[in-house]
């Protein structure tokens, strides 16, 4: 049986969460790979809604393991707010149940604050963050200056590490006239909410090979989107992690061969958050209509969703970056009762064809879908659980998106609950 990765194909959003909680249930061990609190995932379970941000989907579920990789930026206080919050609603957290890389580094009040000073200043230019600090801690690991999960383990030691971090981060707040940190006040915030995160914090990388040598299945829960990759997405208005399936091994401690298939996660539509490039956006009363049926607000920030039609061209291309085995189709009861689709099957720059997005950030402006009409279906999809639950034209239509992605669709879900999913392939029978 294969381990499984789970990345989305798009801008993030596009149902991770319940196509992961549905797969962790075949799982043994659920591993968080990259990103930070930033990544919202809404779960429905018997009707009960849980609202995830840094915790693995599998948490919810009794009998597995949780894992925060390395690849993570953790801030210790939302951790801790998250981890109450979830126990308020009867869902057992403790070292059996969660571990966290005690190699993670740390996302710290003044990160979220800097982020917001950058995006505050730069008017027209904003990136359009969610303002959590992800980048700024980012910035610090690669930088070299970070606090990691296991310096809380020896608070007396923090002193020079808090200097060489406050060091660079007062000259920042400096610029912005902002008030420099007091590294003594820090230092005991951080000795009060080590006792947050220290319990949990163990070589991951070790659990995960015993867990592997033993033949346990492990799901690596990817956040965002391929689109949002550091490298690969439409930069500059991506996140700060590699989120492409590749990173699966790299932010938890593993092997490339551990991972084995990779399952990709797409709307039968498209969104985004925040700015950059959306050729096939749509700013109309279709778009509306879309946001509105597919009650497009972020999980994190509660920000509308752009929506427009689905863009098998960049969905494509996102499949060839992350070398996706299958593709897991979310929110096809969205298009009930749309009486034509689109679907973007390429582009167009100054009149000549193209098969893919540029990496230039002034050609993507430019780009112009082509798109391919399609009729829609009167009919429902909305909990349907067998191809013969769909109309004819919905069929038809997701196998024109297996073709124009070049992929095959192994799970297509049909409503926000757990069970709603019609499986073509299993993808932990790799």
């Amino acid at each position: 049986m294969a381990n499984v990765a789970v990345v989305g194909a798009q801008w993030g959003d596009e149902g991770k969460g319940k196509i992961v909680d549905w797969l962790s249930a075949r799982a043994d061990v659920v591993v968080r790979f990259q990103g930070g609190h930033n990544a919202g995932h809404t779960l429905v379970v018997d009707g009960k809604v849980y609202k995830l941000s840094l915790l693995p989907s599998g948490i919810v579920r009794g009998g597995k393991v949780s894992v925060i990789g390395n690849g993570v930026v953790i801030d210790p206080f939302a951790f801790k707010d998250e981890v109450e919050r979830l126990r308020g609603q009867g869902v057992r957290i403790d070292p059996v149940s969660l571990a966290i890389a005690e190699n993670a580094c740390l996302i710290l009040p003044f990160h979220g604050e800097l982020d917001r000073l950058r995006e505050g200043a730069a008017g027209a230019g904003k990136i359009g963050t969610t303002g959590r600090g992800i980048g700024p801690a980012y910035e610090d690991k690669v930088g070299r200056r970070a606090i990691r999960v296991a310096d809380l383990r020896s608070p007396d030691a923090l002193g020079p590490k808090l200097d060489r971090l406050l060091t660079h981060h007062n000259a920042l707040r400096a610029g912005f006239g902002a008030k420099a940190i007091d590294a003594d006040a820090l230092a005991e915030e951080l000795r009060g909410i080590a006792g947050a995160l220290l319990p949990y914090a163990q070589p991951v990388w070790r659990l995960l090979d015993e867990a592997r040598k033993a033949g346990k299945r492990i799901l690596y829960e990817g956040a965002q989107g391929v689109l949002l990759d550091v490298d690969h997405g439409t930069y500059p208005f991506v996140t700060s992690s590699n989120t492409v399936a590749g990173q699966a091994a790299a932010g938890a401690g593993v092997g490339p061969s551990s991972v084995g298939y990779t399952l990709a996660i797409c709307k039968a539509y498209t969104t985004r958050v925040g700015s950059g490039p959306f050729p096939t956006e749509l700013e109309d009363e279709t778009g509306q209509r879309l946001g509105e049926r597919g009650h497009e607000f972020g999980t994190v920030t509660g920000r509308k969703r752009r929506c427009g039609w689905f863009d098998a061209a960049l969905v494509r291309q996102s499949l060839k970056i992350s070398g996706v085995d299958g593709i897991a189709l979310t929110k096809l009861d969205v298009l009930d009762g749309f009486d034509t689709l689109k679907v973007c099957t390429g582009y167009e720059l100054d009149g000549e064809p193209l098969d893919h997005l540029p990496s230039g950030e002034e050609i993507q402006a430019r780009v112009q879908p082509v798109y391919e009409e399609m009729p829609g279906w009167s009919g429902s999809t909305a909990g349907a659980r067998s191809w013969a639950d769909l109309p004819a034209e919905a069929v038809k239509y997701v196998r024109r998106i297996e073709e124009l992605i070049d992929c095959p669709v192994a799970l297509v879900s049909t409503s926000p609950e757990r069970e709603d999913v019609i499986l073509m392939r299993d993808p932990f029978a790799g």
